[in-house]
């Protein structure tokens, strides 16, 4: 029986893979075909946990039952007891004149 030549062989992996689509990677250098041809996870994850349904939301949904969010009020209170004691956030600069950072460069 006779020897194949390598370079008959190279051929013909070259050939196989133009007909089946696959990718022709003679020195087997890592191309990550593996994992990009593996099944997605994200949507069994999806499904898996179960969708959580908080209080704003369902006020959202149905506003007829006026139901209240207490950590939401709370927030709410908190960012004016801050105000009030000077400790809120800083104003928003309507224009590039009125940002802090051209007051500092002057």
């Amino acid at each position: 029986m006779a020897a194949v030549i390598p370079s008959r062989l190279t051929t013909l992996t070259r050939l196989r893979c133009s007909i089946f689509q696959t990718s022709y990677n003679p020195t087997s250098a890592r191309t990550g075909a593996k994992y990009l041809r593996a099944r997605l996870r994200g949507p069994s994850m999806v499904k898996y946990y179960p969708t959580v349904i908080n209080i704003a939301q369902l006020a959202r949904k149905y506003p007829a039952l006026e139901l209240v969010d207490e950590d939401e009020e709370q927030r709410l209170q908190d960012i004016e007891d801050r105000k009030k004691r000077g400790k809120g956030a800083p104003k928003k600069a309507k224009s590039k004149a009125d940002s802090r950072r051209n007051q500092r460069k002057r």
